[in-house]
């Protein structure tokens, strides 16, 4: 058995001068964040003991404290062989305050609600509950890390890639003396995912030792870091359009930007960036920009694939409720698969945070006469109806003010059910829409500008909406079908039964059932002939892909008077999920999805509802709204939706994509790119690059991609970054996916996300884009 090997104890001097030393790179790292001298970031520094609660027994004194690279909180552990826990504040997805997550809510009491907050992390990661001695102290390590949180998210791409190269580089300092040998350097590149071989890493080294010390050390490790971030592909660009004295003029630069981004700028736009982007004062006196300044304003939004005024609320948003996709959860209270994994209001959050704007809630009878939310006939487990309200109701609007709509299944007696209205009721308020908007019977939906801030509940109505105007609303409880979906899960074999089930509906539920009433499919004329406008139907995955098929154009007409869902198969018991693109092809408006399954389907979702302000709502094209439309999205007749275009893209290089096994130090990635269209089926198209050999931190590709666009309203690309294996499948390294009539021509850099939809902080690919009319 290998001893373990400690470092030598130091001498009182050398702890003393190592002490100055981590306080000199703390003070480093909060200047790069600009938190230089700010108290917040000094009391996380110094940290505090806290109490970390996991149940109702354990509940464990800690200290926690932030680390002088100011990116990661360190915090003492009592295990046997690990002293000690860290984790990135990149990793923490909020922080909350007060008795905010399940854990605190079940195991403390509400006497203590201002001494606890919670540390929520991305993906699947535990909660981190903890309590502070005082109502004031828990404040303030909660206003502090959100401070650094907003901070270190505020930094461009470019600052996130120095702070995290300078970390590293501290990193590979094994023993700590603030130089570089040879062998540490070697380290250093493989821990950033470069594979060097001997005689070029020897190289560098010699280029950058000038005195010949075997060390590199001050301005030598400067030198090996330009060396190192060095961008040649913006090299030649820069020195393309750089005229003027060696530097780029105001009028070079708006020759650059008319030329090669192809953007509606004048002479005014073109000083605003110099301006805003170039740090050195002699150039930006000159109105010159320098290279430096250059790789700024590329890294910024304006540089960035995602046109900046998509970023916000750009689109109508006072057309009818159903003439738009809306984003669309489905088992909603579900963390992992649908037969044991567990049910919980975070999985609510999560999805409201992500600006999910219609939820699912399968309702059951619980005990104590409280209903409860789980996935009937399995093994996952039951969280209070109560519980998830009250969580909805305080997480619905914080990254979207538009409506949310709440699905509800229901299997609860008429007792619970009783209980369930009161709760919607004293809960959700006066955002609850209990009674149609205006005096007068409505034709048509609201928009989601009037419903603003407000709740909608879809599910069965025993009467029809015109009984909130006639004064004849005094209905008795009544037998109704029960939802299609339940239906469709016992059919799946989850519990034999009769299908048509019935069941007994409370009045006071059915009232407040508004704009989203439930019925069953009976054909698109049955529907026209039939149906009320606020009357919708829920189709599973199989039934609507059929109906897209087959009847394309009939299902889009269907779609711009009503409101259709479409559901997962009850058979996908691993919570996977069906391509939500053709749905969107037909005009399908409320297309559920599995929000807790990291998938290639998220990530179009995602990149869906990407702009528009993120509100979780986008506007439909016009020929999806049109009654005298025949579009069909199978066979392209001509019509508004063919606009012919030619979309070039040109891959040209990557920058610092991560190691995917971290803990193997010779694994260094392989990666390829793969450019995807997805849209109507004459538009889907999938493009690659080579792989390339041993570098993860700035590969170059230079390959050109041209695809032919017949409907670009309805397309969507999407870059996807894989390490290339030759036995095995590619391994995913990062996505990113959005609309096509939301991309920038030009040079531009794309941001990679995690599989389960997270930035990868200073990570990204530079392409080239061109998107032109066919001639």
């Amino acid at each position: 058995m290998s001893c373990l090997h400690k470092r030598p104890k130091r001498t009182t001097s050398e702890e003393l001068a190592f002490q100055e030393q981590v306080k000199k790179v703390a003070q480093e790292n909060g200047k790069r964040l600009g938190l230089e001298g700010d108290p917040d970031l000094q009391f996380l520094l110094i940290g505090g003991e806290l109490i970390k609660i996991r149940s109702s027994t354990w509940k464990k004194n800690r200290l926690f404290k932030l680390q002088e690279d100011c990116k990661t909180l360190w915090h003492e552990s009592h295990k046997m062989f690990k002293k000690y826990h860290t984790f990135s504040i990149d990793d923490i997805d909020s922080v909350r305050m007060g008795r905010q997550s399940e854990g605190l809510n079940k195991y403390t009491d509400a006497t203590v609600e201002e001494q606890c907050f919670s540390i929520i992390f991305k993906g699947r990661k535990r909660n981190l509950d903890l309590m502070a001695i005082s109502g004031g102290e828990a404040k303030q390590w909660v206003n502090s890390l959100n401070k650094l949180i907003s901070n270190m998210r505020n930094l461009n791409r470019q600052q996130k890639s120095e702070h995290w190269i300078i970390n590293c580089m501290r990193k590979a300092d094994k023993n700590e003396d603030n130089k570089m040998t040879l062998k540490e350097l070697k380290h250093f590149l493989r821990q950033i995912n470069i594979e060097v071989d001997d005689t070029y890493a020897e190289e560098i080294f010699k280029k950058c030792d000038e005195s010949n010390s075997g060390s590199l050390e001050g301005a030598e490790i400067k030198h090996f870091y330009d060396l190192l971030t060095q961008r040649e592909e913006i090299d030649v660009i820069y020195g393309k359009y750089a005229q003027t004295e060696g530097q780029m003029s105001a009028r070079d630069l708006l020759s650059f930007l008319l030329n090669e981004q192809r953007e509606q700028v004048s002479m005014e736009d073109a000083l605003k960036l110099i301006e805003k982007y170039e740090m050195d004062g002699t150039a930006k006196q000159k109105k010159h920009m320098t290279k430096d300044g250059f790789l700024m304003y590329l890294h910024q939004e304006e540089g960035s694939i995602l046109n900046p005024a998509h970023k916000l609320v750009y689109q109508d948003m006072s057309q009818p409720l159903n003439h738009y996709y809306i984003s669309s959860s489905h088992n909603t209270y579900l963390m992992e698969d649908q037969l044991k994994g567990p049910s919980s209001t975070e999985a609510y959050i999560k999805a409201l945070m992500k600006s999910c704007r219609c939820v699912e809630l399968d309702c059951w009878d619980g005990a104590n006469g409280e209903p409860v939310i789980y996935h009937g006939y399995t093994l996952t487990s039951k969280v209070l109806f109560r519980d998830v309200i009250k969580a909805i109701k305080e997480y619905a609007f914080k990254t979207s003010d538009y409506p949310v709509i709440l699905s509800l299944e229901n299997h609860c007696t008429v007792d619970q059910q009783k209980l369930m209205a009161h709760h919607l009721i004293s809960i959700l308020g006066d955002g609850l829409v209990t009674k149609p908007l205006g005096k007068t019977m409505p034709t048509n939906f609201p928009s989601p500008e009037e419903l603003k801030g407000k709740f909608l509940i879809k599910g069965k109505r025993l009467n029809k909406l015109d009984a909130a105007f006639t004064g004849n609303n005094s209905i008795e409880e009544d037998t109704v079908s029960e939802e299609d979906e339940a239906a469709d899960c016992k059919e799946n074999g989850q519990k034999a039964k009769s299908k048509k089930s019935k069941i007994k509906l409370a009045t006071v539920l059915s009232d407040i059932v508004i704009y989203c009433k439930s019925v069953h499919f009976n054909g698109f004329e049955h529907a026209k002939d039939n149906q009320a406008f606020y009357e919708m139907s829920s189709f599973k995955e199989s039934k609507a892909f059929n109906l897209a098929d087959s009847s394309a154009t009939a299902y889009m007409h269907h779609n711009m008077d009503k409101l259709s869902r479409i559901y997962p198969a009850g058979s996908r018991t691993d919570s996977s999920n069906y391509n939500p693109v053709p749905m969107w092809n037909v005009g399908c408006q409320i297309v559920a999805l599995n929000f807790q399954t990291p998938s290639k389907e998220m990530h179009l979702n995602q990149g869906r509802f990407l702009p528009n302000g993120f509100s979780g709502y986008i506007l439909k094209p016009e020929f999806q709204r049109s009654l005298s439309s025949q579009f069909d999205p199978n066979t392209l007749t001509k019509g508004p939706w063919l606009q012919r275009k030619v979309f070039h893209v040109m891959v040209i290089s990557a920058q610092q994509l991560p190691k995917l096994n971290k803990d193997k130090h010779t694994s260094i990635v392989d990666p390829l790119v793969r450019v995807e269209i997805c849209g109507v089926p004459a538009d889907n198209a999938s493009k690659e690059t080579q792989y390339i050999e041993n570098n993860g931190f700035n590969p170059m590709w230079n390959e050109r991609f041209q695809f032919n666009i017949q409907v670009p309203e309805l397309a969507m690309v999407q870059f996807v970054v894989e390490d290339y294996d030759s036995t095995t499948q590619n391994d995913f390294i990062g996505q990113y996916c959005l609309p096509l009539t939301s991309v920038q021509n030009g040079y531009r850099h794309v941001p990679l996300l995690t599989k389960r939809g997270d930035v990868i902080c200073s990570a990204g690919l530079f392409v080239h884009l061109m998107l032109l009319d066919v001639q």
